[in-house]
Formats: C-alpha cells, sequence, structure tokens
C-alpha cells in the first residue's frame, strides 16, 4: 500500500489520483483558515518555493473539524490562501480527517504514522504528512512543528529520492 492507492477532488473540484505525485516527496497537511496555526502557510508555501524544483510535493487538505476554523467554501478557501499567504501549492477540497466521514487516505495516513501514544486520530490542524518518492509515509509532524523544523527531513528524502 501506499498513498498511489488513493485520490481526492482539488479545491477546484477535480478528480486526482495520488498517482501523480508518485517519484515526489510529498507533504500532506490539513489546514484550516481561521486557526493559530494558519500563519504556517507563509513558511508552507517558502518550503514549496525552494523545493518544488527538486521534487517536493505540498499537498493542503482544508479541515471544518476542530472547532468549526475553516467554515467558508471551496472558493474562500482558495482566495483566501492565495491573498494571504500567495499559496501556489495544490490545495484540495474540505476534507475530513477524523471518524466515520474521515478521508480514505487520511484513515491511511493516520494507521500508517499513528499519533502520540498510538492515537491514530489527527489531533488539530496542521498536523503533517511527510510522504517519500514511493508514496510511503515515514513521519507524522504535530501541528506546533514549524514547516522549517521539517526542512532537513525533507531535504534528506529529496536526496534520497534524487539517488
Amino acid at each position: 500500500m501506499s498513498i498511489y492507492e488513493y485520490s481526492a477532488k482539488t479545491i477546484l473540484g477535480k478528480e486526482v489520483s495520488m498517482k501523480e505525485y508518485e517519484g515526489k516527496t510529498v507533504l500532506i497537511v490539513n489546514t484550516a483558515s481561521k486557526c493559530g496555526f494558519t500563519p504556517q502557510f507563509k513558511q508552507l508555501q517558502e518550503l514549496y518555493d525552494k523545493h518544488a524544483e527538486h521534487g517536493l510535493e505540498i499537498l493542503g487538505f482544508p479541515c471544518n473539524q476542530f472547532m468549526n476554523q475553516d467554515p467558508g467554501t471551496e472558493e474562500d478557501i482558495k482566495d483566501f490562501c492565495e491573498v494571504n499567504y500567495g499559496v501556489k501549492f495544490p490545495m484540495f477540497s474540505k476534507v475530513d480527517v477524523n471518524g466515520e466521514s474521515a478521508h480514505p487516505l487520511f484513515k491511511y495516513l493516520t494507521a500508517e504514522a499513528p499519533g502520540l501514544m498510538g492515537s491514530k486520530a489527527v489531533k488539530w490542524n496542521f498536523t503533517k504528512f511527510l510522504v517519500d518518492h514511493q508514496g510511503k509515509v515515514i513521519q507524522r509532524y504535530s501541528p506546533n512543528t514549524s514547516p522549517a523544523d521539517i526542512e532537513k527531513d525533507i531535504e534528506e528524502l529529496l536526496r534520497e529520492a534524487a539517488l
């Protein structure tokens, strides 16, 4: 199994297979527009700007499961991310990341990289999952881990993928 078994709708409504990201290092993040961690969009975009040409993809998945911190429409979310943070990395339609209605991709990610004390639940917005160029989940990062603190791990995976 790998992330390539799954697909998701982009924020513009197009169904995309995760196979499109085969061979890339991927950082998957559940996002929210009205969260204390929302400023992480800036660092995520900086990582994307710096490493996309070397094979990094960042995939943002808005989620409204945590205190209704992303209540807007897809269009609202897209505009907010572009206007406020210059987001150019792929954004997807709003999903649930926990519970029965959790998106299958997030069910897979949380099973492959459990959180603290083996918990499969996503704790909060801006939980991050790092995936290698073969589609395998390598690491889960907590919401308060800044994207800049993940850069060394990303660079290591990019080097491995280039070999």
